[in-house]
């Protein structure tokens, strides 16, 4: 996730209390009754799984959220931003229970993953997790026709980017993805910004070998390939989502890239603006529904 009030800055917002309570308390009603347990296959049940997988020889640590069922159910990739505070495993749950399998990962170098940090490294990581779940379908009960990239800023940059290295993945969602091309380009118009990004990046502890100066760099040299919308061609026979937060000021909003990916015969495109910000904080059954809606109807009902 980028930092909050790097590009811009955010308006306060204030909380109104009541003024003034009844006089007389409400009468008590009577709980609600108690939801019915989840029925579950016994040989098959939802499970959490603890696993790791290598890319480029590091080993990268990921839990997997196991649907109900024998399966063989279709399965996310959830990929988290920079540095990954926000994870989105809400969404992972809700994902599972209509179900999806989920694997999420720490990209190399990021909070314990062995290897080190950069935007390469973690485009490449997107791939050896693909890798590893065709690779363990059968013990994940999962179908490897049926892969879906969900990425949330930094990672939205980074499932936009391995979806067009992969022409098997059919399905691809961007939330409140992080143009990068976008973001050189205001990198390069003002060194203060560009300062004050490589001072963030360096204070990230949790992301191992990241260098402030040389992130900044390797933005700014890569402009042209870190450009979503360039990407249009190798987009052909998806279907990308794209989620935007109306209160979003981290980040650029993609539309050059949306625009780009409509105007490109053979692309399935949809655009959705929540209510939210970049961590859509307020609206986030409102994410889960927008995303588990658009799932269903790329891969079809697990």
């Amino acid at each position: 996730m980028i930092r909050q009030g790097l590009f811009a800055a955010v308006a306060g917002v204030a909380l109104l209390l009541p003024a003034c309570s009844p006089a007389v308390a409400p009468a008590a009603e009577a709980p609600a009754p108690a939801a019915a347990t989840l029925a579950f296959d016994e040989a098959n049940p939802p499970a959490l799984v603890e696993t790791s997988f290598e890319s480029a020889g590091d080993r990268l640590n990921g839990i997997v959220y196991l649907a109900n069922g024998p399966g063989p159910h279709p399965a996310v990739v959830l990929l988290h931003g920079f540095p990954g505070n926000e994870r989105n495993l809400d969404l992972a749950q809700e994902l599972r229970r209509q179900g999806f399998n989920v694997l999420f990962f720490h990209y190399r170098g990021a909070w314990g993953s062995e290897g080190e940090y950069s935007l390469p490294h973690v485009i490449e990581d997107v791939g050896a997790a693909t890798a590893y779940l065709r690779a363990n379908a059968a013990k994940l009960r999962t179908d490897p026709a049926r892969i879906l990239l969900v990425g949330h800023s930094m990672g939205g940059f980074a499932a936009l980017q391995a979806a067009a290295r992969d022409p098997a993945i059919k399905c691809v969602a961007g939330i409140a993805p992080a143009e990068m091309g976008a973001i050189a380009d205001q990198l390069s118009q003002s060194s203060e910004a560009a300062a004050d990004f490589a001072a963030y990046a360096d204070q990230l502890d949790m992301l191992e070998g990241l260098d402030g100066k040389e992130l900044v760099a390797d933005i700014l040299a890569n402009r042209a390939a870190y450009d979503l919308a360039k990407l249009a061609p190798q987009m052909v026979g998806k279907s990308i989502l794209i989620v935007l937060g109306d209160k979003d000021v981290d980040i650029p909003k993609p539309m050059a890239m949306t625009a780009a990916y409509k105007a490109t015969q053979g692309v399935k495109v949809s655009g959705v603006e929540l209510s939210g910000d970049h961590s859509f904080s307020w609206s986030r059954k409102e994410l889960a529904d927008t995303v588990i809606d658009w799932a269903k109807g790329c891969a079809g009902s697990p």
